[in-house]
């Protein structure tokens, strides 16, 4: 893994946790278990805001779905790619349920996974798919 730095040259803590839910996140579906049954598996505990995210994404999991899947015209949630499925599950629950972190700040982070992790084209689906759940989810005041 590549890490993210912040002006200044220090590693940003919030880009390795989400990086860290997305590599439990992805490991989830490889192995066909419950994102919880990874957690509980691991040999020491993640950052508290890595365990967030993933149990976050596993108990809005439903929820989480059919918005990627209605905001991603044309395509079946289950025919993505598994990073880039992992990525739009990480990002949606952080619109759903981290208010107090900006959309712009979200789609940022989940498009940089997504060039890190998938392919160039995924970072522009990836944000457009975002992009229109975060108007769905949290629609700019007039």
């Amino acid at each position: 893994m590549v890490p993210h730095r912040e002006a200044g040259g220090g590693e940003d803590p919030r880009h390795q946790a989400r990086e860290r839910a997305l590599a439990l996140l992805y490991e989830s579906e490889l192995k066909g278990e419950a994102p919880t049954a990874v957690l509980a598996g691991l040999a020491a505990a993640p950052d508290p805001l890595a365990r967030e995210l993933v149990e976050g994404v596993a108990a809005h999991g439903a929820r989480i779905d059919e918005l990627v899947a209605s905001a991603a015209v044309g395509w079946d949630i289950e025919r993505m790619p598994v990073v880039d499925r992992s990525i739009l599950r990480l990002a949606t629950y952080e619109l759903l349920e981290r208010l107090d972190t900006p959309v712009a700040v979200v789609i940022d982070e989940a498009v940089e996974l997504a060039k890190e992790y998938s392919t160039e084209q995924s970072s522009g689906f990836v944000n457009g798919v975002l992009v229109t759940i975060a108007g769905r989810v949290r629609p700019s005041p007039d």
